[in-house]
Formats: structure tokens, sequence, C-alpha cells
């Protein structure tokens, strides 16, 4: 039984691993083609597009485990079954329970290479291909610290503390300097607001004026500042789900509860990777009724399709139920774990009747 077993395993691996290089390759592609678009933008070449691809190639990888785990079962079961296969390790003694057995320590060893990725790699080369693609597009010299994030834009310095969800900036600061590099104008702002075409509206204003001889401030409710800073710009620093570990994800729902801001997204994006494993064994179990339910005439185009269909459909619905989870304000755990238990349920009851 164990040689069985391990057969099952490592036939599910292998087809699993295939499709998951044939979708990220894919994918990739798709990615590329788009990034074309940006084409010369600053300094945004093919080899920037490249090293971007490459560097988010592995939050992609990760995001298509359960997809690949569900294709690559299929694919290896349906032939199994058309081989005449199933019907000798049922005739040896291997029952139903046994290849489920078999399809879920298959998924057991995706879902620690898939843990491994979304902790270790993804986040790291996430933030690495942002950050090559914002400072490649903009010319202008980027620095993030501690105080915010640091822009310069010919011999102006400018500072901005906090990047609010609506795109505003929040608590900016602008230093002037002259041709001797001494301090010639100071401007803060409470917001700044982007109006479009290289204008962004300032609020709170205080400015202050610096010479040898003396020092002149001043106050206005609001002005206009004229700016070639794009706004995507200032993703660089806006954090993103994607660009967080599991640890830094709870760390960060925690500072945002404790400062009583919206924390929905974030907890989403937590329970989404803790439920991410269960969607990878869902995926394994989908494939077991499929196979040994359906006759064995089934050709591999007609499982591939099957998965497919299943695929999409899962991630549409879960897409729609995270939606309405973000809209309604619901509880982030079941917003997450409800598409993967009404699929596992369906499929447990879909097993059974093979029996």
């Amino acid at each position: 039984m164990k040689v069985l077993n391990y057969y099952i395993v490592k036939e599910i691996l292998k087809g699993s691993f295939v499709a998951l290089l044939c979708l990220l390759t894919l994918f990739n592609l798709f990615t590329f083609s788009d990034e074309l678009g940006d084409l010369g933008k600053g300094h945004y070449g093919l080899k920037e597009i490249f090293y971007y691809v490459t560097l988010t190639s592995p939050t992609v990888l990760y995001e298509l485990i359960p997809a690949s785990a569900l294709l690559g079962s299929l694919f290896i079961l349906g032939n199994m079954a058309n081989n005449r296969e199933l019907i000798a390790m049922q005739a040896a003694g291997v029952s139903v329970f046994g290849i489920v057995k078999a399809a879920l320590l298959a998924g057991a060893v995706l879902v620690i290479i898939a843990f491994l990725v979304g902790e270790f790699i993804a986040p790291l080369g996430e933030r690495m291909g942002q950050k090559i693609k914002l400072t490649s597009q903009n010319q202008n010299a980027i620095m993030h610290s501690r105080y915010g994030l640091w822009i310069r834009e010919g011999n102006q310095f400018i500072n901005v503390r906090r990047i609010q969800e609506d795109g505003k900036l929040a608590v900016i600061n602008m230093y002037e300097i002259d041709e001797q590099r001494h301090l010639r104008r100071l401007v803060s702002a409470k917001q700044a607001t982007f109006l479009g075409k290289q204008q962004w509206r300032l609020e709170e204003i205080r400015q202050s004026e610096v010479s040898t001889q003396q020092m002149r401030s001043s106050k206005q409710k609001q002005r206009i500042w004229k700016s070639s800073i794009d706004p995507q710009l200032f993703k660089m620093v806006t954090v993103n789900p994607n660009n967080l570990s599991l640890y830094d994800l709870a760390m960060y729902v925690g500072f945002l509860q404790e400062n009583h801001q919206k924390s929905q997204t974030f907890e989403l994006a937590f329970w989404g990777r803790i439920v991410n494993p269960l969607v990878t064994f869902v995926m394994l179990l989908v494939s077991v009724p499929f196979v040994i339910g359906i006759k064995r005439g089934v050709s591999v185009g007609s499982r591939i399709l099957i998965g497919v269909v299943i695929g999409m459909g899962f991630n549409i619905i879960d897409k729609i139920t995270s939606h309405i989870g973000l809209i309604y304000e619901l509880n982030a755990p079941w917003v997450a774990i409800l598409p993967s238990l009404v699929i596992l349920v369906a499929t447990l009851f879909a097993i059974r009747r093979t029996y």
C-alpha cells in the first residue's frame, strides 16, 4: 500500500508542478505584455520589465498553487482512470479513501512550498519589483525612511509623512534650497490632494522665507502646487497586503485597530493566507469525485476544461464574497473561509456517493 500511495503522491506532484509551470509562464507573458505599454516611460526599459516580472513571479506562483493542484490531480488521476490503474489499485485493496489520503499527502507538500514562498520570498520580491518599476518610471530621487517618504524635485526636497486611504497626502514639508545649498524657503501643509495635470491642492499652509537679513512667515488656507510628481509614485510606501508576510499582516492589523483605523482589507488578506492551505486541499479533493465518478472514457482535454471551469468559478465566487465582506464589513474569518467551506462540503458529499 505504501508503494501505491507513494506512486500516487509522486504523480500528482509531477502533474501539479507541470500545471504550475504552464500557468506561471502564461500569467508572466500577460504581465510582460501589459508592462510593454509603459516601455520608455522614464528609464523603464526591457531590462527593468524583465526584473519586474521576475521579482513578482513568486507572488503569482503562490496564488496559482491551488489551481495547479486541481489541474495536476485531474490530469494525473484521470490518466490513471483511463489506463485502468485506479481499478487495479482498488482490486489490490486501495479504497477511495486511500486515494483521497494520497492526494492529501501531495497537497501537504504543495502547502509547505506555498507557505515558504508566501512568507519568505513573495513579499520581498514584490517590494523589490514595485520599487524597480516606480523608481525607473519617475525621474525624482526617492528615499523611504522612518520619517516618511523623501523626494527630490529640482532644488526642492519634499517630505510626506502619511498617505491616506483615499490617496491624499498628509503632513507635507517642502524645503527649497538655493544654488549655494542654503535653505531659502520652507513650506508646510496639512494635506495635499491631486487635481490632475501635475497640480496638487495644498491646504492649511505655513510658509517661511529665509535670508541672511531676515525671516518672514505667512499662512494660507489653500493654494495650487505645480509638481511633476506622479501620484503613482506614492504606491511604493502605501502598505500592500501582497508585500507583507503573515506575521507582518497580523502586526499591521493590530496597529490599525489600536489607532482606530479601518483594517478590514488587511484582515481579509490575513485570513486569506490562513485559509490558503485549506483551498489547496479542497482543490485536490474536488478532483477525486470527478475522476472516480465520471466514466473512464473522458478525454484529457475534457478533464482540463472541468478543472479550469471549477478553478475560475471558485476564484470568482471568492472575489465576490471578499468584496461583499468589505462593503458590509462582515466578519473577516467567515468571509475568507466560507467559499472553501461550501466547496468542501459539496466535495465530501460527492466523494461519499462514490463509495
